[in-house]
């Protein structure tokens, strides 16, 4: 899985990028990239992937997250189910001067990008209020953009309702032997999840025993390899129960061989038995 460096251009009249797009998940294409711009990217409803730096998991009911420079991430409407509406807000941390944000008026937002180098995603009521205020910025004139961005920037600086992707001592670095190991991780998963998956492989494939494997992973990713792909094989369930599959295909289908265990994870996982997976739910 190759990381590709995107460039990315200011929107005309302006000194940072927003971005809105509203298509079927499925026209998405993998793309994992790194850029030196911040990136803020709110998708506003659905199931989908969100993958940033070291961090693979999945959001429900939409997502909100604040990504560093040259953090490496995934796009978000990538495995996505249904449609996907997003806004996404690219921007240079010295875009309004190389001391701005070193200004005391501005601590709390330097902390914020800061803390951004890890991935920070937000939910609750903040999650809800900046999907608001984006799409009442792309409406409004590049000053007053400007001036609502400083707002919204000071909103999040104050969150509470938050939670950090990757571990302090996992940023991101081109060198490390542990990110080209982890992505080759998440590419056989993605790839052989609908089968029974040997751990033993997998482990070979890291160039590590299979305790150590699974110490190794559990470390980097904050949950084990079998949680790891249940989730994975969930999410896809999702999406073939919402095209009408039963649920005794969809359990097949998503790699799992027992229909009790399959509805057990579901339920763990979902909140609901599959069968009380709905369209409404997304």
């Amino acid at each position: 899985m190759k990381t590709e460096f995107e460039r990315i251009q200011a929107d005309e009249g302006s000194s940072f990028r927003l971005l809105y797009q509203k298509v079927k998940a499925e026209d998405f294409a993998w793309d994992y990239h790194y850029h030196p711009e911040l990136e803020i990217v709110c998708v506003y409803n659905g199931i989908g992937r969100r993958h940033v730096g070291n961090h693979l998991s999945y959001y429900e009911d939409g997502d909100l997250v604040l990504i560093g420079s040259n953090i490496p991430h995934g796009g978000f409407g990538f495995g996505a189910l249904g449609d996907h509406e997003e806004i996404v807000l690219q921007f240079m941390y010295n875009f309004l001067g190389d001391s701005f944000f070193s200004k005391p008026e501005m601590s709390r937002i330097k902390k914020l990008f800061e803390s951004a180098q890890q991935g920070i995603r937000f939910y609750g009521q903040t999650q809800i209020i900046v999907a608001q205020r984006l799409k009442q910025i792309k409406e409004m004139p590049h000053f007053e953009r400007m001036l609502a961005l400083l707002q919204m920037f000071q909103y999040l600086a104050n969150s509470t309702e938050y939670e950090l992707l990757n571990k302090v001592n996992t940023r991101y670095d081109f060198s490390m032997r542990d990110q080209i190991r982890l992505r080759k991780v998440y590419q056989y998963v993605e790839q052989n999840f609908t089968k029974k998956i040997d751990i033993e492989e997998v482990a070979e494939l890291s160039n590590l025993t299979v305790p150590a494997f699974s110490n190794y992973f559990k470390k980097n990713i904050n949950q084990t390899f079998t949680d790891f792909v249940n989730e994975y094989r969930i999410n896809y369930a999702c999406k073939l129960l919402i095209e009408g599959k039963s649920v005794a295909d969809t359990c097949f289908e998503s790699g799992f061989n027992n229909v009790s265990y399959f509805g057990r994870v579901f339920k763990k996982l979902k909140k609901v038995q599959p069968s009380q997976f709905t369209f409404d739910r997304l």
